[in-house]
């Protein structure tokens, strides 16, 4: 990595971890060894529902090398707490929703396939596995459900006596009396059903966590999104004791898309095992034992229609949203349909909105925020309507959307969802994604696509989300007597780039190189306070907390260069790394004064008082093979609205990676569930379809920044951004191509089946 001074933020830093990363000298958990290791195997229900009549452990725990059995009745002897979700939320008449237990290992009944049951520890992870089929299992099946619109369904079995008809929880936003109004008065009403299917997260590293027990106090090591939350919960939940009692430490992270934001079982298992046994334990899921336990995503589905006055004028919205939670509640299992509540009216103007989510209990693993976290379920809905709208009216989708765009000069604007966007530019950004993407140049490819006997389609899709809620977060910087430069931030990246970024803000201003300053982040022994890496928060919360710190320090030793300068304080002036007195050569730099004093540091914490909106516009086009269904990506087009890009190579690779994503999920990614058995179906990657750089086309990306006031540095987020447009853009060009054959209303996956077989019918029409 070059040492020179233009390392600084704004400029193309290739990321200084890499090196590091891809030459085997990470820290991800499989890097870390401890003396006395031992290693724990989960025994896991075969069953979507059932009661558990006995365990038996003798043969488990008779067998060479096993070095402790727990199950849940030890759980419930200890006392353990139930795993807490976050989201305060109502039921549909208005009470505070049902507070579900969520024990780490099931005692009386098991609630779908994959739960964990009973826990062995053992000198290997082969005997701890072995050592796990020999668990005898009693269990007495009971009805069971796994698809979310039978759930509600009078016959449907009712998973807790607390969820009448299965609803945990029932949200709305809006004027449903206005929105009536609009609707009565409506020139054209359009309506569209979707489905947002389950899918899972499969981050490159799959989950597991190493516990280790000694003095009274805990440690953990693993991959979580926060650990400073994490601790508290764990502490004051579960093992019920004092925060300084447990230590979080993340490390190296192998990729989590919101997935490790949830308190998973494990977590606590290996914490109490480590504490029961008197040695570090261990747990590591398999990639089939991954779909059965990681936490699932999305599972959606919405009712919407959109009223429209004559010349196409946005009028009204109504939206119905069924979420598919799960068996139990997840740590922020309501999060991603609330999310998706507040943000249904996208870019656009629409003067009134009815909108509602209800979340459903399931026989299925529980779901929680998926990369995006309510943004991407939000825009997919309203912009397949808005292009279902364009078709059934007869007016062009890119004229459609601009006649309702929120103007620059509306802003701040209260779309009545309960959001206040404080600035935006939505119709430059579409303009100039319009001009990327030769718009005016597709009918001609549409054209060639058809002399090759081929379907080509289009999407025009303006996103928007709601990224770094106010939420604190503290950083520490430090210059040792050494000169060194130490600085440790709350946040907990899984392979975003934070390190480059945070070196970026301190290099330059600081007149230090990347490799003088040594960087901790996802430690609480670190940070006071932090509040960890989700929903495109580090930059906003985590940079500005950094910014902050750093002109503390400065301000600090400017009063301390003062003194040794000989000067008055307000004639220092301070610019890249060096203090110097106005008007004269005299001067000292900010290193060599914090090594006369020893050392100097100063704490920060930020929080902001809103959220940032940033904005895209991402334009697709796909081809069709009608003879197969295949669906190509030719050519896919975003234009970005971040606030202050600190890097654009990282910003770039945050967008394509978010792309990626999202395209798998439109084009090939779902869970399975057996309607039957309650089997997981796609249970692995040759039955779980994930993208490859074949499905992928070439990204041209550009950025079109509006700086928002929300936070020092002017960012807004962008590691959900690509997702957030992927899903609306990839589908609306799919539909597009397919609206000869009736494909307006078609679903993700647009897999080859579904397309052929509705290719098939329209032949037929």
């Amino acid at each position: 990595m070059s040492s020179e001074i233009s390392f600084v933020a704004g400029a193309p830093v290739q990321r200084v971890e890499d090196e590091r990363l891809l030459t085997g000298s990470g820290q991800f958990l499989d890097d870390r060894q401890f003396p006395d290791l031992c290693y724990a195997a989960i025994v896991r229900s075969p069953h979507p529902h059932a009661r558990i009549i006995n365990v038996d452990i003798a043969a488990a725990q008779a067998m060479p090398g096993v070095l402790l059995v727990l199950t849940g009745e030890d759980y419930a002897a200890d006392r353990l707490g139930s795993i807490p979700c976050q989201d305060a939320c109502r039921s549909r008449d208005g009470s505070q929703r049902a507070d579900l237990p969520f024990p780490a290992l099931a005692r009386e009944r098991v609630l779908y396939v994959g739960e964990a049951v009973a826990l062995v520890v053992a000198e290997t992870e082969v005997i701890a596995r072995d050592a796990a089929e020999l668990f005898d299992v009693t269990y007495e099946p009971l009805p069971a459900n796994t698809n979310l619109e039978r759930a509600t369904e009078n016959d449907s079995p009712i998973l807790w006596s607390q969820c009448p008809a299965n609803e945990v929880f029932y949200a709305t936003q809006g004027d449903p009396q206005s929105t009536d109004t609009e609707f009565s008065s409506a020139a054209h009403i359009v309506h569209q059903r979707l489905v947002n299917q389950r899918v899972s997260a499969n981050p490159l590293e799959a989950r597991g966590y190493i516990g280790r027990f000694s003095n009274n106090k805990y440690e953990l090591y693993g991959g979580v999104h926060s650990p400073h939350l994490f601790r508290t919960q764990l502490t004051r939940d579960v093992f019920r004791i004092e925060e300084n009692q447990l230590r979080i430490v993340t490390g190296d992270v192998g990729g989590s898309f919101g997935m490790r934001g949830a308190m998973f079982a494990e977590i606590v298992l290996v914490l109490w095992a480590a504490q029961r046994v008197g040695r570090p334990v261990k747990w590591a899921a398999s990639r089939t034992e991954s779909f059965v336990s990681d936490h699932h995503g999305r599972d959606v589905i919405s009712n919407a229609e959109l009223a429209l006055d004559e010349v196409g004028r946005f009028l009204g919205l109504r939206v119905s949203i069924m979420t598919n939670m799960g068996a139990y509640l997840s740590i922020k299992g309501p999060r991603s349909p609330l999310n998706a509540l507040t943000l249904l009216a996208g870019c656009y103007k629409i003067p009134a909105c009815d909108v509602n989510a209800s979340g459903v209990m399931t026989n299925t693993v529980p779901t929680a925020p998926y990369r995006g976290a309510g943004g991407p379920e939000a825009a997919y809905i309203i912009e397949r309507l808005i292009d279902k709208a364009a078709k059934e009216i007869g007016i062009d989708r890119v004229d459609l959307r601009r006649r309702n765009l929120i103007a620059a000069e509306d802003m701040p604007y209260d779309t009545g969802l309960g959001l206040t966007y404080d600035c935006g530019a939505f119709e430059e950004v579409m303009d100039k994604a319009l001009e990327l993407a030769d718009y005016p140049g597709f009918e001609a490819r549409r054209a060639s696509s058809e002399k090759a006997g081929k379907r080509r389609g289009i999407s025009v899709c303006n996103v928007l989300e709601q990224t770094g809620r106010p939420s604190i977060e503290g950083a520490d910087l430090r210059i040792g007597a050494d000169g060194g430069v130490t600085l440790a931030v709350g946040t907990a990246p899984q392979g975003q780039g934070h390190e480059t970024i945070f070196k970026q803000l301190v290099c330059e201003t600081l007149g230090v190189t990347p490799e003088q300053v040594s960087i901790t982040t996802g430690d609480t022994a670190a940070t006071v306070v932090g509040g960890g890496t989700f929903n495109s928060r580090s930059a906003v919360c985590g940079g500005a907390a950094v910014e902050i710190a750093k002109q503390k320090l400065i301000e600090r030793c400017r009063e301390l260069a003062a003194d040794r300068l000989e000067a008055a304080i307000e004639d220092v002036e301070f610019l890249s790394g060096m203090f110097q007195i106005m008007g004269t050569d005299r001067r000292i730099s900010l290193i060599d004064v914090a090594i006369t004093e020893g050392g100097v540091g100063e704490a920060a914490e930020f929080s902001p008082e809103a959220p940032t909106f940033p904005q895209g516009c991402h334009i697709c086009e796909v081809e069709i093979d009608i003879e197969t269904g295949t669906v190509s990506v030719e050519r896919y087009i975003t234009v970005d609205d971040v606030g202050t890009v600190l890097n654009p190579m990282t910003l770039e690779g945050q967008i394509h990676g978010g792309v990626a994503q999202g395209i798998g999920q439109a084009l090939l990614e779902q869970i399975h569930y057996d309607p039957e058995s309650g089997q997981i179906l796609s249970g692995s990657f040759m039955d779980y379809a994930m993208p490859r750089a074949g499905d992928i086309c070439s990204f041209t990306s550009g950025s079109h920044p509006v700086l928002t006031k929300t936070n020092p540095l002017g960012v807004k987020g962008a590691g959900e951004a690509g997702t957030v447009g992927a899903l609306p853009a990839v589908m609306c060009a799919v539909a597009d191509a397919l609206a000869e054959y009736g494909g307006g209303d078609i679903d993700m996956p647009a897999t080859p089946d579904r397309i052929w077989q509705l290719l098939a019918q329209g032949s037929e029409r």
